[in-house]
């Protein structure tokens, strides 16, 4: 049997994160203002992230973030806590998301890769350590299939279990797994072309 983990472990600290995350926003639900902010300071810089990242549109993430809270926040009342809000309120983020990709389905991308990465590159100061590198991550995380990016960036931007990202994506954990790692290959290809042109990424078809 393993130990149990001790009371000051990362997993620990998550997991009483969440728990908090969940309570302030059943109190939220019944009315309770000073919850329903504590809710959303706690949550914001995640779905702001996660929207990012999904979308690959950095100029509208707080637009999306905003859509995400107004649909949440309206919806807190019927939020019974079968699930951590955290997720919850991911699944929601990701509904946002999705509409707004089918909303402009029908007009040109505005923010393909290279205009993501331009925008990271006017929002970081160019003196900071490790600027390049997070241009190079913003700009191989575009060219990800959606929905190996959706799932890389729940467990591994985010931060959320396996368990907890299927929830919030709405497909089994096994494919969570596979979308993963199918992720973290194409990312391997990505950053080795880009050091030799000559090693083109290959694409296999999304899961």
């Amino acid at each position: 049997m393993s130990p149990a983990p001790e009371a000051g472990s990362p997993g620990v600290r998550s997991a009483h994160r969440d728990l908090q995350i969940t309570a302030w926003a059943l109190a939220a639900g019944t009315g309770d203002r000073e919850a329903a902010e504590r809710f959303v300071h706690a949550t914001y810089d995640d779905v702001r992230r996660f929207v990012a990242h999904l979308s690959a549109d950095v100029p509208g993430a707080d637009d999306l973030a905003q859509e995400t809270y107004l649909r949440a926040l309206t919806s807190l009342a019927k939020f019974a806590g079968r699930s951590c809000a955290r997720t919850w309120l991911l699944s929601i983020a990701r509904c946002v998301v999705i509409d707004r990709y089918r909303g402009a389905a029908a007009r040109p991308r505005l923010a393909d890769s290279t205009d993501w990465q331009s925008a990271a590159e006017r929002a970081q100061p160019r003196h900071l350590p490790g600027f390049d590198e997070s241009v190079a991550v913003f700009d191989a995380l575009g060219a990800l299939d959606p929905a190996r990016r959706q799932a890389f960036v729940l467990t591994q931007v985010v931060g959320l279990s396996y368990a907890e990202a299927a929830d919030a994506a709405g497909c089994p954990v096994g494919t969570v797994r596979s979308r993963v790692a199918r992720a973290r290959r194409d990312l391997t290809a990505v950053w080795l072309a880009d050091r030799d042109p000559g090693l083109l990424p290959v694409r296999a078809a999304s899961r």
